[in-house]
Order: C-alpha cells, then sequence, then structure tokens
C-alpha cells in the first residue's frame, strides 16, 4: 500500500492556504482543497481528514499528493474534465460545440424522438458533461417540445380585431361573456381509497379508476366581474346551447346589450340559435377564428377548474361531480377576480405573421 506523502506547508503557502479555505469568494472545490492540505500539515491521516470533512479518502488523498508534487499550482488550477476532451485543443473544443449544435439542430438520432446527452456523446465522441455543458451555453434543451397550431381561418384577422377589440373596449352599457362548453368530464372514481399527505410522504392515489358516466359544463365568464355563470348537461346539443343562453341573458340586467364570445361548434351556429339571437335584439355573438381556442377567455377558467378541482378529485357518481361543479362554481363567485387581456390585435398579427414566415422558410 502506497504510503501518504508528507506534508510540510511553507510559511508563505501556508497564509494562501488559509485565506482560501476562509473565503466566500474561492470556489467550493477550493477550500476544500486547502482544507486537506492544511490539516495533512498538521500530520492528521487521510482517514481522518476524510472523516472530519465528509469527503471520500481518495479525494484527499489525491490532493494530497498533487500539492506534496506540485505546491499550490497543483490545487489551484482546474484540470480538464470528460475523458476525451482533456487532450483537445482550444480549436477542436469549438469545432466539436458546432458538430454537437449542428447534429442537435438538423437531424434526429436514427432510435429515437430526441436527442440526450448519451446518444449525442456516441454520435459525436465528445463526453456527457461536455454535450450539457454546450446545450445550456447555446441554450438548447431538445428533451423539451411545445406544440402550436395557427389557424387556416380566411376571416382570421377580421375575427380577430372583433374579439380583441371586445376585450379591450367594450361597449358602453353592455355585458362581455366568453362562452364555450368543458364536454364529456368523466366521473372518475379510485377503486381503492389513498393514503393522505404527512411529514415525509405525499398523499397517494390508486392509478386505476372507476368510470361512472360523464357530464358537460357551460360556461360563461362576465369580463367585467370575473364571475362564471355556469350550468352541467348530461348531452351536448342545441337545445342545451339554447337553454344555457337564456340563463346568460337573465344574468345580465334587462338595459344593457349582451355580447358572447364563443367558438365555431357546430351546435353554436345551429338554425334554431341563430334565430333565436335575431329575435333577441340585444344579444350578440362574436365568433373566434377556427383552431384559435386562446382566444376565448374561458379556456382560462376551464384551466384553472381542472388543476383545483377535476385533477386528483374522486366522484362516486355524475350527481356527485356535478354538486362538485357547482361548489366550485359558487366558492369562485364568492370572491370573483377579472380576467384582464392585455395584448393588442397587432401585436398577435404580427407574432402570427412571424410565425408563418418561419414556417414557409422550413418548409
Amino acid at each position: 500500500m502506497r504510503a501518504a506523502p508528507r506534508i510540510e506547508v511553507p510559511e508563505g503557502d501556508r497564509e494562501k492556504l488559509e485565506r482560501w479555505s476562509s473565503s466566500r469568494s474561492a470556489s467550493v472545490r477550493l477550500r476544500e482543497r486547502a482544507l486537506i492540505v492544511l490539516k495533512a500539515s498538521e500530520g492528521m491521516t487521510n482517514k481522518e481528514i476524510a472523516a472530519e470533512l465528509g469527503a471520500e479518502a481518495n479525494k484527499v488523498g489525491r490532493w494530497r499528493r498533487r500539492y506534496a508534487e506540485e505546491g499550490l499550482a497543483g490545487i489551484a488550477k482546474e484540470r480538464a474534465r470528460g475523458g476525451n476532451q482533456g487532450g483537445r485543443s482550444d480549436a477542436e473544443r469549438a469545432a466539436l460545440r458546432s458538430r454537437i449544435v449542428e447534429a442537435t439542430t438538423t437531424r434526429l438520432p436514427k432510435d429515437a424522438t430526441q436527442w440526450s446527452c448519451r446518444s449525442m456523446a456516441r454520435e459525436t465522441g465528445a463526453s456527457r458533461d461536455f454535450v450539457s455543458r454546450t446545450w445550456r451555453a447555446r441554450g438548447l434543451k431538445p428533451h423539451l417540445s411545445r406544440t402550436f397550431k395557427l389557424s387556416s381561418d380566411p376571416r382570421f384577422e377580421e375575427k380577430l380585431r372583433d374579439v380583441v377589440g371586445l376585450y379591450l373596449d367594450p361597449p358602453e352599457n353592455a355585458a362581455v361573456f366568453s362562452f364555450d362548453e368543458k364536454s364529456s368530464i368523466q366521473a372518475l372514481d379510485r377503486t381503492q381509497p389513498g393514503l393522505p399527505m404527512k411529514k415525509g410522504r405525499c398523499g397517494t392515489a390508486t392509478h386505476d379508476y372507476k368510470r361512472h358516466g360523464t357530464t358537460s359544463l357551460f360556461a360563461a365568464l362576465n369580463l367585467a366581474s370575473g364571475e362564471v355563470v355556469g350550468r352541467s348537461f348530461r348531452r351536448h346539443r342545441h337545445q342545451e346551447v339554447l337553454r344555457f343562453l337564456r340563463e346568460v341573458e337573465r344574468a345580465a340586467p334587462p338595459e344593457q346589450d349582451i355580447h358572447i364570445v364563443l367558438d365555431n361548434y357546430a351546435t353554436h351556429k345551429h338554425e334554431k340559435v341563430r334565430k333565436w339571437v335575431e329575435r333577441k335584439k340585444r344579444v350578440h355573438l362574436h365568433f373566434t377564428p377556427t383552431s384559435a381556442s386562446w382566444l376565448n377567455l374561458v379556456e382560462r377558467f376551464f384551466a384553472r377548474l381542472t388543476e383545483q378541482r377535476l385533477r386528483r378529485g374522486a366522484f362516486t357518481s355524475v350527481c356527485h361531480l356535478e354538486k362538485s361543479l357547482r361548489q366550485y362554481l359558487d366558492a369562485c363567485n364568492e370572491n370573483p377576480r377579472p380576467l384582464v387581456w392585455t395584448k393588442s390585435a397587432e401585436e398577435i398579427l404580427d407574432k402570427v405573421g412571424r410565425a408563418r414566415a418561419s414556417l414557409a422558410a422550413e418548409t
């Protein structure tokens, strides 16, 4: 077994080592190495130093030996890590980074839909650490992706300006509602009771469930007050749409016009719905462009409902589900907070234009 070298620290080195070991600006690694050398100079063994510092004995021995061979320079400089990067020149490392970036942004691996550090390392001959550092420096995240959808509605700009105009500058003496349905909400119940959360353990629930049927929640968000008019229906036909629109009309003061933003679902454009709107002179429908659900503000309410009430809920029947939805609506309407639209139509059109240009350039 190789004996640990005897460490004798000159006075000049000791001052620097003590300064490094207590400096807040020095790296954690450098502070640890300085402490290893100082304790070794006091005659402590590698095992004793490792136990005191909470480090591995092999690490203590490595830095002890390096100080004995190279002095302060041996522990102050960072050695190249990652195996095959150590012997490369700056030009070679720059070329390797370019290869990694080029491969990441222009092609996919043969056996996967995205690159990993391991697969890119095999492809380019770099180490996983080198690949990871290159991606971080370039802001590349192959494991992430986002979905998008550009509307193909020929009247996209016209409908966009109409809806955004209602959001940003609603008509005087008018109520503006954002209306949609969250259809086919399942009444799911867990097959076994879960365990409650406690210290050191999160709550649990079985991965499987029982289906007890579905319901649809019709909701209209009042943009001025943030209150939500909502009702559950077991079916999703034009008859239910008409019944709900009558509820929305009753929710608005009789002296106000009613402007309703909604999507292009077939039941919203049914002939009986259209004739009812024509008879009701104060009701006006504003349709969003196709494939532009993000323009309907009530979708934000549905997202909050899913996150706060549905995703981890357990419902023993459809009636239980509908009662829970009613309770959630009542709780929201006790302290309503309006959703505020901030983007102008011009800002949205500029962004959509850039997206179309990017797609055209790629194809």
